[in-house]
């Protein structure tokens, strides 16, 4: 197939990626991020099915895709390649003194993902738990000293945790977010992180409290996750999730 660019033109309410982002699809690669998850899966499938181009399709980030963000994007389907925006140069997050390595558990290998899990591996302060579906949903090169596991049943994988450990949420289903968050409050953990948007976080809160959780325990799940200054791309948000982790009171020896 001829490549297809694949770009937000206008969004409404909160969405995981903002105006004038872009990817572009091709037979068998994917060049770029428009945001991950059911609305990116969803894009590639209209890009790949020959439709004459080019049209746009506006698409509601509500239950009919799974989610529950609450907002709306509009994208633009044009034939070639747009030439997307080369990252910017990352800083290196800083790791405390005498920080000794801590469990940590990433759950979903998408983009944020598979951001996080390049960024952390070289600072060597976490024993690296990668969790996703099936194993064709990690990378074909992962570092030695990460422990992939794919797991068919998601919130089923959280009981072989630690109870010490630190979860950060990114898999592409907010059901799968939404019983992880429920399988961490019931397991225990030092730290629990989750990708989303204000409204996503208040349904989800919401939902928990129905499922018999106390307020002061949902409290304690940080979302969203990251720092917002410094925008959606999958990079940014690893890095300020990373400074987050490792500038948390609640390990030991983190930096307040």
């Amino acid at each position: 197939m001829r490549p297809v660019t694949v770009e937000i033109v206008a969004t409404r309410g909160s969405a995981p990626r903002d105006a004038g982002t872009a990817m572009v699809v091709e037979a068998e690669t994917i060049r770029g991020t428009i945001g991950g998850g059911a609305l990116e899966h969803r894009a590639i499938a209209l890009a790949r099915v020959g439709r004459a181009l080019p049209f746009e399709d506006t698409i509601a980030l509500g239950p009919g895709l799974g989610q529950c963000c609450g907002g709306v994007v509009t994208l633009r389907f044009s034939e070639g390649v747009k030439c997307l925006a080369p990252p910017q140069v990352l800083l290196k997050p800083t790791v405390p003194d005498h920080w000794q390595s801590r469990p940590l558990w990433v759950w979903g290998a998408g983009h944020v993902g598979r951001a996080l899990v390049e960024q952390a591996v070289p600072l060597g302060a976490f024993d690296i738990t990668w969790i996703d579906t099936a194993a064709d949903r990690f990378p074909a090169l992962v570092p030695q000293t990460v422990n992939v596991l794919p797991a068919a049943d998601l919130p089923t994988a959280m009981a072989y945790a630690p109870g010490d450990a630190a979860h950060l949420i990114f898999t592409y289903s907010h059901d799968f977010d939404l019983a992880l968050c429920d399988a961490a409050l019931r397991r225990g953990f030092a730290f629990c992180g989750l990708i989303g948007s204000d409204t996503k976080w208040a349904r989800f809160r919401k939902r928990l409290s129905g499922m018999g959780h106390a307020d002061a325990d949902i409290a304690r799940i940080t979302c969203p996750i990251g720092d917002k200054s410094m925008g959606k791309h999958p990079d940014f948000i690893a890095l300020g999730t990373l400074r987050q982790l490792l500038s948390s009171e609640h390990w030991p020896g983190g930096m307040t």
